[in-house]
């Protein structure tokens, strides 16, 4: 199958009341998120890894999916990718053009995402499936092992629960999830993304979820 072209299917309510609610906090979530790594040294770090693997895979091209404002995307061209960003909010996609004009964005849902089968290096998804309820997950995760070339890596980024099961919780832009480690790998390797490695950390806010970053690879 070849994601360019494809014709969407109609909207999920979900998407559409997400993406309603990131257009209207674009330039508030752009202000606290811009800069926020330098703070996350766990989160920097990793992503520093995840770029160094790409580049050693010789593929530089790397899609950061759900991209918000761009300044992840930014972070991968400047760490030596050819990235480009991904957003199902058109607002977020047109401020993160005016703020890095020399990439590339465009308006994309992360289930039917406008790349060529095994095109990519790399895909970044920090943060950007946690409004995805459970049921919905394995078909997004298909479809990034899908742009992935052989060799390839996605590094996930996700709120983290110790308990046995998703938890749904009233995320401040729209309602969200938190993910076991453990049950996100085995989704990961259901798609055909075995873990390669894997962060957890003390969280960075008051909800009490572990920071989690999984670093996968498709064989």
């Amino acid at each position: 199958m070849n994601g360019a072209g494809v014709s969407f299917p109609p909207v999920l309510k979900h998407q559409d009341e997400t993406r309603a609610a990131y257009d209207g906090v674009v330039d508030l979530y752009a202000s606290m998120f811009a800069n926020r790594l330098e703070t996350q040294p766990f989160a920097r770090n990793m992503i520093g890894t995840f770029a160094e693997l790409v580049r050693g895979t010789g593929n530089l091209r790397a899609a950061d999916v759900g991209c918000g404002p761009g300044h992840l995307t930014a972070m991968l061209h400047d760490l030596g990718l050819d990235a480009f960003g991904l957003d199902l909010s058109p607002a977020m996609v047109a401020h993160a053009r005016r703020a890095h004009p020399a990439l590339r964005f465009d308006e994309a849902r992360m289930e039917a995402l406008p790349v060529e089968d095994g095109a990519l290096g790399g895909v970044l998804a920090h943060y950007s499936m946690i409004h995805t309820p459970p049921e919905e997950l394995p078909a997004l995760l298909a479809e990034q092992a899908r742009v992935l070339a052989p060799g390839g890596l996605l590094l996930a980024s996700f709120f983290g629960t110790e308990g046995p099961e998703p938890v749904r919780f009233d995320h401040k832009v729209a309602p969200a999830y938190s993910w076991p480690a453990e049950q996100f790998a085995e989704l990961l390797a259901g798609a055909g993304l075995p873990t390669v490695a894997r962060l957890l950390h003390d969280p960075a806010s008051e909800r009490g979820f572990l920071d989690t970053h999984l670093l996968a690879r498709r064989p």
